[in-house]
């Protein structure tokens, strides 16, 4: 009899263990793979990623990442590999392209499952997964060829080691304190540092020095707390409120302290993983290219985007907490329950006092480090969402417990932020669709879905049926962010026109040349299959010549007449606001041979100039004469 029962208990957390894989293995794929290559890739930077890939393999060139036969030195070559890869077996469309961010954010709710069931419970891990899967941001990363998934992955990944090497089992439902070695709150299994730093490396191949400088200082900085010598109480009995609060958050980076925990994680494997798996590449590349890619890449986008706001990406100390805030909807609606929890359980000094601190950690370093640098974007602290969710399910598991300091009214005013949220999202959809979308207000039906379903979860709320509730808020997430990427977005692409304009150019003959006249899109590119030039306005040193040293090198951008000289049979590609001053610089012979409206911009359409001997005006095309 007591064997089996033993044997029951072993298969209990088996079979939980097997229904959380199942829930959240459905929930995140549905969310992530449907319709996953419907639409056509989204500019910019899409089709820059897909579109570097697909010219890297037509020359059989796995090293040096050209777009639009120039360099592409903004990332490194990690991304353009799994592309590429995926070209090889489902050839070069869409889903192809996007796949990969697919199946590695599908990999980072399972670590995140992982994380929040080895740190505090199963189903803080739960429901942990499901709100990641479900939240904006991460699924716009998970559903775009972009290298963010990527460098989310591989970040989590390493983390995952670092808990995993730490952290032992837990068995008595008291988490996070079962260290693997009493005192030890670094791995002393070899194996688990080798894993945490070549998951770092690999990021480096992602996207930069970011994917081994983030993750490190995450975990650094919650050693720096964690392994603080413990001060007498009588010592913060003679200390003032003030001084409370700017000794503890000095008293961690005090210089002893401080390198001796850097040394404790084992510097010198990270560099020497790091060398060993992302440097030959980092060197191959820039002797391939004579030192342009690594310069480029690393003086000018990293220590650039640091000091300096490019492209116009700019924000404040607001910045990023406005974009966490709308980046992790539906689920950011807790943000009050699970900062008062956090609050409170500190102050408790509970049991879940380290997976909180570890989480904060995780986020206060991400968020701080980006918050210093000059250029901001709200893809830059998506590597912490795992962490943001995590911290969520703690808060909603102990509000599920009934064991919660949280007054139940808090909850039930959180809940209710989906009911406002889906009335600003319908509004802001309607005004969308009359703006840009020939006012079909099919989309404006996906705001509905968080005022119904947040109706239902307020009621069970208010009738304190909590697990239903909690039911309602995730069923809403998800089938919210469905109905939002997996069908909202095809509806937004079935108006985009641009193939009226570049089918001719991709019907056209291979030698043809293409330039396009202060108008550039990346996904233009792609879909006319041939490099676009970009001419310039006056003259420039480069003189009337095409000529490149080097393959990777910029284009020559010369004026309309300089271009004309040399490609009298260019097709070139404008807007109606300078179409007349092409036409006008351009040899008699030229006519507008197609126009469409340009995507997501009001009353500017996009017109297609060829050389013919029937010529048709702009007037006949209804554009203004200028």
């Amino acid at each position: 009899m007591a064997s089996n029962l033993e044997l029951a208990n072993r298969r209990t957390p088996f079979r939980q263990t097997l229904l959380h894989f199942a829930i959240m293995t459905v929930i995140a794929g549905t969310v992530f793979f449907t319709n996953l290559g419907k639409a056509k890739l989204w500019d910019r930077d899409e089709p820059r990623n897909a579109g570097c890939a697909s010219e890297m393999l037509q020359r059989g060139d796995w090293v040096v990442p050209v777009f639009n036969s120039e360099l592409r030195y903004q990332k490194p070559v990690l991304i353009y590999w799994f592309i590429m890869s995926a070209y090889l077996v489902l050839g070069e469309t869409e889903l192809a392209a996007r796949i990969w961010s697919a199946a590695l954010g599908l990999g980072t709710v399972w670590m995140t499952y992982g994380l929040g069931r080895r740190l505090i419970s199963p189903n803080v891990g739960l429901i942990a997964a499901v709100g990641l899967a479900t939240s904006v941001m991460f699924t716009v990363a998970a559903r775009a060829a972009t290298p963010d998934s990527l460098l989310i992955f591989f970040s989590t990944l390493a983390i995952l080691f670092y808990i995993l090497g730490t952290f032992a089992e837990q068995t008595d439902g008291n988490p996070a304190e079962h260290l693997k070695h009493p005192d030890q709150w670094f791995p002393q299994n070899q194996w688990f540092v080798y894993g945490m730093y070549a998951s770092m490396a690999v990021g480096v191949l992602a996207k930069g020095p970011v994917g081994l400088i983030v993750p490190t200082a995450i975990i650094g900085m919650f050693l720096l707390i964690q392994t603080l010598p413990v001060m007498p109480d009588e010592y913060w009995k003679r200390q003032g409120l003030l001084s409370r609060f700017l000794i503890s958050c000095f008293r961690p980076f005090s210089l002893k302290h401080f390198f001796k925990t850097c040394w404790s994680m084992r510097p010198a494997t990270a560099i020497l993983l790091t060398l060993l798996i992302a440097g030959p590449w980092y060197v191959w590349v820039g002797y391939r290219t004579g030192g342009d890619f690594p310069s480029q890449f690393l003086l000018g986008e990293n220590f650039g985007r640091a000091t300096n706001v490019l492209e116009s990406h700019s924000g404040g100390i607001w910045f990023y907490p406005v974009t966490l805030l709308i980046g992790f909807f539906p689920w950011a609606v807790f943000c009050f329950p699970t900062a008062l929890t956090v609050d409170r359980q500190l102050s408790s000094r509970s049991k879940y006092q380290t997976a909180i601190i570890f989480a904060l950690c995780w986020i206060g370093v991400q968020v701080t480090l980006f918050t210093l640098a000059s250029t901001k974007l709200p893809s830059y602290v998506t590597p912490c969402y795992p962490a943001i969710a995590i911290l969520t399910g703690l808060t909603v598991q102990i509000w599920l417990s009934g064991k919660s300091s949280v007054a139940r009214f808090w909850f039930t005013l959180a809940i209710s932020g989906l009911i406002t949220s889906g009335l600003l999202i319908t509004i802001g959809l309607i005004y969308a669709s009359r703006e840009f979308l020939d006012g079909s207000l099919w989309i404006a039906l996906i705001g509905l879905i968080p005022i119904v379903g947040g109706s239902f979860a307020v009621y069970f709320a208010i009738k304190d049926q909590r697990h239903w509730s909690t039911i309602s808020v995730g069923a809403t997430s998800f089938t919210f962010a469905v109905a939002f990427f997996g069908f909202g977005t095809l509806l937004v692409d079935s108006h985009r026109m641009t193939s009226v304009v570049l089918t001719p150019i991709e019907q056209a003959q291979p030698e043809i040349k293409v330039a396009g006249f202060h108008t550039m899109e990346s996904s233009w590119v792609v879909y006319s299959k041939r490099p676009i030039f970009e001419l310039a306005h006056t003259s420039t040193p480069t003189g009337q010549t095409l000529h490149r040293d080097q393959f990777w090198k910029t284009k020559p951008r010369l004026t309309p007449e300089e271009f004309s000289q040399l490609q009298p049979d260019a097709i070139y590609l404008t807007t109606n606001e300078y179409v007349d001053e092409l036409l006008s610089r351009l040899p008699a012979n030229y006519h507008i041979a197609e126009k469409t409206p340009f995507f997501l911009k009001k009353g500017k359409e996009l017109v297609l100039l060829q050389p013919s001997t029937g010529n048709k005006t702009a007037n006949e095309f209804g554009l203004p004469l200028r």
